[in-house]
């Protein structure tokens, strides 16, 4: 019974931890000895409470979340405590631990790709779910499908539920995986990187949703992400992790404006700031101005804006450029129009970044680029080749002059391989010319220059990190030495102090070698620091194109606009009343509609 004062109402007992880590260690068996991954960590998430837990690639974040579900490997060793509504995690049996997943406790893991069967529809992929807790019919459960696509914002939900995983965009995937996660009202809901693969505007929209589940259900959140926006937008408190340790914990005010430790100050102060989204007057936790962002320094000035402008000579001449271009999947009335009418080109040493939210034809653009994609309509120029009219060894040939860094490095990394194989792949095919010795020389740069050790050629991707595996991505993509880099999401799932180094990585290499680079991306922060040039795609269709400095400060469509009000910034007060006003112009045109 709680005790009372004399006069005083009675006080109700503060709900305990939903979820708790006491001391708290990892250890992983690999055949070069033990290492440890996580050492002491304690921390504890309240009903209706976020923890939000930052730190590097490789500090630990996602060994905790695994960890708490009882998730890690064969290999792992695991002390201490982990206790998830009264269960402890730590050494509990299998079907204890099936019982308490998906029901009590669910999770989003950060790469949708190896979380869906890609044999299996959307929609039987999350009644199963449904049913495998619940006693409920299979038509109840394919009706409540469709409702948990529409609640986390994918169009045409029953169409989209019978479509299998690699018929859907990467964010599309990730908001799928969000409705698995979220079917049964789990009472704490661990996720990973959720808005990773997500544009801003359905991140801001995931996070309402995942915002509203806990107030309305008391879900507790324990979020793992490199993402300090999404941190000051969502979390309640944050912890953050460096080298398997907690160096910091606190409310999110606290350590996002006012941090204690060296380590958070170096991770605030590599976060890329958009300079139209806090107030020239504030100032962030590292003593600058807030609206401080570099001028683009993704290569030399940029190209002409106009995509249809020619050129007096060699150099001026489009390394790649789009004319006019339509894509059309399937027929009839279930004809899909991808792409309609896209104009664009990208200079020697220039970056062009692509942006849109997602479904809006980004990736099929560039795809189209790489002449993966034949358009239906149009023209594709690739180092001065029509790629209609160029013949199979031809093409080869102009492909050796491309690299690609795809979205999901999971997808693009071959598991059987070693990581030296990975990427020594692309020079087998194009230069074998090249000796043992001199392709071992070629991968050991290469690693040396995305800050990856060179040990880790002999290793795997799955011991690899997300942020590692993205980076050897990186590596394998500029192995040929392009003249063309297609970056298809290339730091979505780096944390902000690696994709720092990354950028500056890519940057250094296009100022060496001179190579154009193709940058699709929905990280607009990302965009406005590193290209000189922006297209702003909506619905396969161009929204507006020009200076990044121009289009992204100064908006001409009320898209774009829209766009830039979604992204979230690292700090919770303004963040706070950005959310406000993103929701109070929502209702406005919801209002506005109706009448």
């Amino acid at each position: 019974m709680t005790a009372t004062t004399k006069g005083s109402p009675a006080r109700t007992a503060e709900p305990g931890p939903i979820l708790e880590l006491d001391d708290l260690g990892v250890v992983f068996t690999t055949e070069t000895g033990e290492i440890p991954a996580v050492e002491g960590v304690s921390l504890q998430v309240r009903p209706g409470e976020t923890l939000a837990l930052v730190g590097e690639s490789g500090s630990g974040k996602s060994t905790i979340a695994l960890a708490a579900m009882g998730l890690l490997t064969g290999n792992a060793r695991t002390t201490g405590s982990a206790v998830i509504d009264g269960t402890q995690i730590v050494g509990a049996s299998e079907n204890g631990l099936a019982a308490l997943r998906g029901r009590t406790a669910s999770m989003v893991f950060q790469e949708p790709a190896t979380a869906l069967d890609p044999l299996t529809r959307i929609g039987k992929q999350i009644a199963e779910v449904i049913r495998n807790h619940r006693e409920v019919s299979s038509k109840d459960a394919a009706a409540e499908a469709v409702d948990l696509l529409r609640r986390v914002g994918i169009p045409e939900p029953e169409r989209r539920a019978r479509a299998y995983p690699f018929q859907l965009s990467g964010g599309q995937r990730q908001r799928v995986v969000i409705a698995m996660a979220i079917a049964n009202e789990p009472r704490l809901l661990i996720a990973d990187e959720p808005t990773t693969a997500l544009d801003v505007t359905v991140q801001a929209e995931i996070l309402d949703l995942l915002r509203r589940l806990a107030a309305e259900t008391g879900t507790g959140v324990l979020l793992v992400t490199h993402n300090m926006g999404v941190v000051a937008d969502f979390a309640d408190r944050v912890a953050v992790m460096y080298h398997g340790r907690i160096v910091e914990t606190g409310p999110v005010e606290d350590v996002l404006l006012r941090p204690t430790h060296d380590y958070t100050r170096r991770l605030l102060a590599a976060v890329p700031r958009l300079s139209v989204a806090e107030t020239a007057d504030t100032t962030d936790a590292t003593g600058l101005p807030a609206t401080t962002v570099p001028a683009p320094t993704g290569g030399p000035a940029a190209g002409p804006s106009d995509p249809s402008a020619g050129s007096d000579g060699p150099e001026d001449q489009p390394v790649v450029e789009l004319r006019d271009i339509s894509v059309v999947f399937g027929r009839g009335k279930a004809a899909v129009h991808a792409l309609d009418g896209v104009s664009f080109r990208v200079g020697p040493a220039e970056t062009l970044g692509l942006v849109g939210e997602s479904g809006s034809g980004k990736s099929t653009a560039a795809r189209v680029a790489l002449g993966l994609i034949p358009p239906t309509s149009g023209t594709v120029s690739l180092f001065g080749s029509d790629l209609g009219r160029t013949r199979a060894r031809a093409r080869r040939a102009l492909r050796a002059g491309i690299g690609v860094v795809l979205q999901d490095p999971v997808a693009s990394l071959d598991a059987r391989m070693t990581i030296g194989e990975c990427i020594a792949e692309p020079l087998r095919i194009h230069r074998r010319d090249l000796s043992a010795k001199d392709r071992q020389a070629k991968i050991s740069a290469v690693l040396d220059r995305v800050r990856l050790p060179r040990e880790v050629a002999r290793r795997t991707p799955r011991e690899l990190s997300g942020g590692q595996r993205q980076r050897v991505s990186l590596a394998r993509a500029l192995v040929l030495e392009p003249r063309l880099l297609v970056a298809d999401e290339p730091t979505s799932a780096l944390d902000v102090s690696v994709q720092e180094a990354v950028l500056e990585v890519i940057t250094e290499l296009q100022g060496d070698l001179g190579f154009a680079c193709l940058f699709v991306s929905h990280d607009l922060a990302v965009v406005q620091h590193f290209a000189q040039r922006v297209v702003v795609m909506r619905a396969g269709r161009i929204e507006e194109q020009g200076s990044t400095g121009t289009t992204l400060l100064h908006p001409e469509t009320d898209y774009t606009r829209r766009l830039l009000a979604a992204v979230p910034v690292p700090d919770p007060v303004v963040q706070r009343g950005r959310r406000a006003e993103r929701l109070a112009t929502l209702a406005a045109g919801r209002t506005e509609a109706q009448t």
